[in-house]
Order: structure tokens, then C-alpha cells, then sequence
């Protein structure tokens, strides 16, 4: 379905097409009708990823900010690799184990203050530290913790399957970052959330993203933006053009999916699904950054504006 137009001074010239799912106990609303289509989860797995550290009982030994990095898609600032390095330093882990491969940070400030690509700057590079910390726990290998055959691998499988009620396979590959990333009906990634966030039993889980909303985005990021602006959302965006958000007030989710992968549509599809539902009252100036509606010159002259094609109501609002 369309989602998305860029009306430039009153002719359309570019649209952006993609899926909008919301779940809230039996009531499922879907714009764009996606017949169950599967999409690899990318970062959206993150925090599914993470539970592996309570139900093994590692989380006692990591702090908030450290649970947060793990869940991340950091932009590779200096608060983002020192906790990453503090993961791997309390247990005796080398960066040179990482399987992420090297990317610069994602943060413009942070970028200018590098010389080089390392692995430690890959946005994921929290989540492998997990991974590398929960391997050495478990008595795993650790030279090959990013295949699917590994122990550790095949647990995070599970896991997510039960998380998210899956019960059928559909196709696996490997995330941009290398581990193997699952796939799946977007509702059933929003059964995951509702099923980790809501259970008591991740707690940790939950308030390392509500008391660390800049250690698992940063500069730029949505995910870090939207749960600034409100406390009782949580937010993690996914390359592929995902966005997941959960209310835990509501007990309600929703999901939006960018076909063409585009981030700016992505926002400003987000922030709309955001306004519909009454899930934020005044955006604050870091949301305000996000959802840029104005087509502009180079010289700030209006020109157009994006405008969306939907408009997302729950029954609890009618």
C-alpha cells in the first residue's frame, strides 16, 4: 500500500509503499494487506536476542547501560564503545573476536573524530560482545559464535520462536553484521515484544531501554528520539525499513515496514502511526528532527511537503 508522497509543488514525484501492522490483545489492524508475507527482523531482534541473558541468569553481572548496548544499534559514540569495551574487558574478551565486521560510526560528530573503520564502531557490535559473553559463560566456542549451527545460535532460534508463537520456519540469512537474522509475519514480531516487555521475568530488559534511551540509538536515531518524547514507549528501529514501537501503558504495538527501505519515510511513517494513537502529545526538538515533512531547497525555499496516506485508528480510541 501506499504510505508515503512527496507533493512538489503540486505534482506527485515520488511515493513509498510499504505495511503497517498494530496488535493489541485480539484486536489487529492492518494497513496495506501483506497476506503473512515474511521479513527478516534485523536490529528489531535485538531485545528478543538479549533474553537469552536473564533466562541464563548472566544479567546479574551486567549493569543497565550494558543490558541497553546489548539491545542497541548505537551510532558508535564514546558512550556507546566504552560500555561495549566494558562488556568485554570484565570478561576477559578481545575485540579481535568480533565477527561484525568494521563500519564507521553512524553518529556525524563521532565519525569526524575517527581515522579508521574498526569492528568496535559496528553499530551491532554491542549485541556481539553479548553473544561473545554468553558463549564463554555457556562453555561454547567462540571462534565461530556467528554461525547458525552453534549452540548459541540455535538457543537465540528458539528462543524467538516461542517469543514470537512461531511455529512454522520461514527463511533464515545472515544480518548485515553477520549472525543469522530469522524471518517471520510482521504480527508475530509484534507478539515477541508484547510477550518479552510485558513479562515481569525481563524487567531489566524493559528498563534498560527506558533509562537508556540514548545508549541504544544516539545521535540521529529514531528509536532514541521516540522514547525520549515518551517514557512508556519502547522503540527499535531495524534496517530493512522496520520500525517496531510498544506502549506498556496500553499493552498495544505496531509495526511499520518501508518496502523501498527508505529511512526518512520511515520516520515520518512512524511519527504519524505515533500521532494517530495518541502515543505523543508535543514533539520534542529531537523528534522534531526526525519527522521532516518540508521539501526544501538547498536554500531552505519550500517547495512541497511529504504527506502520508494513512491514518492508523484503534478501536480504543473510537
Amino acid at each position: 500500500m501506499k504510505l508515503l508522497e512527496y507533493n512538489r509543488s503540486g505534482l506527485i514525484e515520488e511515493e513509498h509503499y510499504g505495511f503497517i501492522k498494530y496488535l493489541s490483545g485480539k484486536e489487529v489492524i492492518s494497513i496495506g494487506e501483506d497476506n503473512k508475507y515474511p521479513y527478516f527482523l534485523r536490529s528489531c531482534a535485538k531485545p528478543l536476542q538479549a533474553s537469552l541473558l536473564i533466562d541464563y541468569g548472566i544479567d546479574k553481572e551486567f549493569s543497565s547501560e550494558q543490558l541497553a548496548i546489548c539491545c542497541a544499534s548505537h551510532a558508535g559514540e564514546e558512550c556507546h564503545i566504552n560500555t561495549v569495551r566494558s562488556i568485554l574487558k570484565q570478561n576477559n574478551l578481545s575485540e579481535d573476536l568480533f565477527r561484525c565486521g568494521v563500519q564507521m560510526p553512524i553518529s556525524e560528530t563521532a565519525r569526524k573524530k575517527v581515522e579508521k573503520p574498526e569492528q568496535i564502531y559496528n553499530n551491532c557490535s554491542g549485541k556481539h560482545a553479548m553473544m561473545l559473553t554468553i558463549s564463554k559463560k555457556m562453555g561454547w566456542p567462540l571462534e565461530n559464535y556467528d554461525e547458525l549451527e552453534h549452540p548459541l545460535q540455535q538457543a537465540i532460534k528458539e528462543k524467538i520462536y516461542k517469543l514470537c508463537e512461531v511455529y512454522e520456519n520461514y527463511p533464515i540469512t545472515k544480518d548485515g553484521c553477520g549472525v543469522p537474522i530469522f524471518s517471520m509475519p510482521l504480527e508475530n514480531i509484534l507478539k515477541g515484544y508484547l510477550n518479552l516487555f510485558l513479562d515481569d521475568k525481563y524487567s531489566r530488559i524493559k528498563e534498560a531501554y527506558q533509562n537508556n534511551p540514548y545508549i541504544i540509538g544516539g545521535e540521529g536515531r529514531l528509536d532514541t528520539a521516540i522514547m525520549t518524547e515518551n517514557p512508556h514507549l519502547i522503540a527499535k528501529i531495524g534496517a530493512g525499513g522496520l520500525c517496531t514501537v510498544l506502549n506498556l501503558e496500553e499493552k498495544a504495538a505496531f509495526i511499520v515496514k518501508i518496502s523501498d527501505c527508505d529511512e526518512r519515510a520511515r520516520a515520518i511513517c512512524t511519527i504519524k502511526c505515533l500521532k494517530d494513537l495518541n502515543w505523543i502529545k508535543n514533539e520534542t526538538e529531537l523528534l522534531k528532527a526526525q519527522n521532516k515533512t518540508d521539501i526544501l531547497t538547498l536554500r531552505n525555499i519550500k517547495v512541497g511537503e511529504v504527506e502520508p496516506c494513512f491514518k492508523l485508528k484503534s478501536l480504543a480510541l473510537v
